[in-house]
């Protein structure tokens, strides 16, 4: 059942979806309605419209004047405003915050740049650089003003971001029931380590064997969704995980064809 207080979204409601765009239609051609026109302006039915009428004026939303004489009331008004009222708050939040978000990058300015200049982009350490000039194989148009050093946003996309991908590679350890980071090659992991840009761990066993090979975590919530962004901006990635979330990683991976391969870090 809709919430006829209007605290229901119109576009999570067909039904009320409906009633709105005949509300709309009847409000422009009031008081003489054809339902066949109403029906051909939505794409429903003429027997539709005359289901959803009765229904509005069951509801209080729509007076009847005789044979194709119909008028939104005061409580239809609301009802309609309450909606559009809402439908206008979600289009700004898509055109804002959704949009606006895709349209605009953020990269890390490598000299001074000023609003309005042209950049080119590059991939650095996993993050979008932006350098004065269009020297590179991508480009962008920078939005904001920024110090060397400092967040500049970029948009006005042109050419590839000419970097490759970075390789994951996996240590899968067992429970602690079955012997924890007791079983690690500490020296292995540590060499391994060394071989990488960045460190992720996936559980307190894999966090005991970080620190037993005198290592650092550079992710220390070592997430499916974490490794898989640090690999796709070109970092190579040593994921130590316990072997019951190892599937989740290898999932993530193979939809986002990130390369990887499991090692055996046993002693």
């Amino acid at each position: 059942m809709s919430d006829e207080s209007g605290e229901s979204n119109v576009l999570r409601s067909k039904r009320d979806a409906t009633r709105y765009q005949i509300l709309v239609q009847i409000a422009e051609r009031q008081p003489a309605v054809s339902q066949q026109e109403v029906a051909e302006a939505i794409g429903i039915t003429s027997q539709a419209v005359s289901d959803y009428l009765q229904d509005l004026i069951k509801q209080g939303f729509v007076r009847k004047h005789g044979r194709g004489r119909y008028e939104v009331t005061k409580e239809g008004v609301d009802w309609l405003i309450s909606h559009t009222s809402r439908l206008e708050e979600y289009v700004t939040h898509v055109s804002e915050e959704v949009i606006g978000q895709v349209e605009i990058e953020t990269a890390i300015a490598t000299g001074d740049i000023e609003e309005g200049q042209p950049v080119s982009l590059s991939m650095h350490d996993g993050t979008l650089q932006a350098t004065p000039g269009t020297a590179g194989s991508a480009t962008a148009v920078a939005v904001t003003d920024a110090d060397a050093g400092t967040d500049v946003g970029v948009t006005d996309f042109e050419g590839v971001l000419d970097y490759e991908l970075g390789d994951v590679t996996i240590v899968s350890l067992p429970r602690v029931d079955n012997g924890g980071s007791r079983a690690v090659d500490t020296d292995r992991v540590a060499n391994l380590a060394a071989d990488h840009d960045l460190l992720a761990v996936g559980g307190t066993e894999a966090l005991a064997a970080a620190r037993a090979a005198d290592t650092d975590p550079d992710l220390r919530f070592g997430t499916a969704e974490a490794v898989r962004e640090a690999a796709t901006r070109g970092l190579d990635v040593l994921l130590l995980t316990v072997e019951t979330d190892l599937a989740g990683h290898t999932d993530r991976l193979r939809e986002d064809n990130v390369s990887y391969e499991i090692v055996d870090a046993a002693e």
